[in-house]
């Protein structure tokens, strides 16, 4: 049974960032689904990925010329149906931890999380999207956050990370308005997956309640669940992982 059914029967997918935990699982999932005739697996290590079924290449999203190259490829097996951007930073060892006060605040580091957040996955938009299929739904979904909602943040901190995924949002909701003029079958949308027991997220898990952490397959199969109930009407939207809109 297909994760796609409301897709094209020969879907072209790209997942972008494919390395991390969920576009790993994501990969695997789409790999064994019927109706994804082509799937192509980009990240800034190719070769530490299982080929499989995949077509593999390199992106780093902070290259333009790598996601250009990335769209061409994509684009030489047909239309594109789906593009998953899961690449992301909440931190990185020794320099980068997310800031717990304004007093921590780094201009570069900053930059890097909007860099890596989003401008890049503003960046794949640009190159993938005139590649979408116009006869059927397609869908672009790249990895947001809760955290990233203005009208949900209670707590404060977090501040790089916070910000680049809210700029994020605003990003897709201008991109999915000018998209749909000419792909009035797309959808444009922001994702947030949850809580997910990968690299990303594993310093941070201690708190989080029993049953609500993820494993990057739970993570994965339920995304692509919200990506298949997806309509046009839901595009520039951000949704949770159960198909919860969360406002902006």
């Amino acid at each position: 049974m297909s994760a796609l059914s409301t897709f094209h029967p020969e879907s072209n997918v790209a997942v972008i960032g494919a390395s991390g935990g969920i576009g790993q699982a994501l990969v695997e999932l789409l790999a064994t689904d019927p109706r994804v005739a082509s799937l192509q697996a980009f990240c800034r290590s190719p070769e530490s990925l299982n080929r499989g079924r995949a077509k593999i290449g390199r992106v780093d999203v902070t290259d333009e010329s790598s996601i250009s190259a990335a769209a061409e490829a994509t684009a030489a097996s047909g239309p594109v149906d789906l593009v998953i951007v899961a690449s992301g930073i909440l931190h990185r060892e020794p320099d980068i931890q997310p800031e717990k006060s304004l007093r921590e605040l780094d201009p570069q580091n900053l930059m890097t999380a909007f860099s890596i957040n989003a401008i890049g996955p503003a960046m794949v938009a640009k190159h993938f999207l005139p590649h979408m299929r116009r006869d059927h739904k397609t869908v672009f979904a790249a990895m947001s956050a809760r955290v990233g909602s203005i009208s949900d943040n209670r707590l404060g901190g977090w501040a790089s990370y916070r910000s680049s995924k809210a700029a994020l949002n605003m990003l897709l909701k201008t991109i999915s308005i000018e998209h749909a003029r000419q792909y009035p079958r797309s959808v444009i949308a922001g994702l947030h997956p949850g809580t997910v027991a990968t690299n990303l997220s594993s310093p941070f898990t201690r708190r989080v309640p029993e049953g609500r952490l993820f494993t990057p397959a739970m993570s994965a199969e339920y995304l692509l669940r919200v990506i298949n109930a997806l309509e046009p009407a839901d595009s520039g939207g951000l949704f949770a992982w159960n198909g919860e809109r969360i406002e902006f």
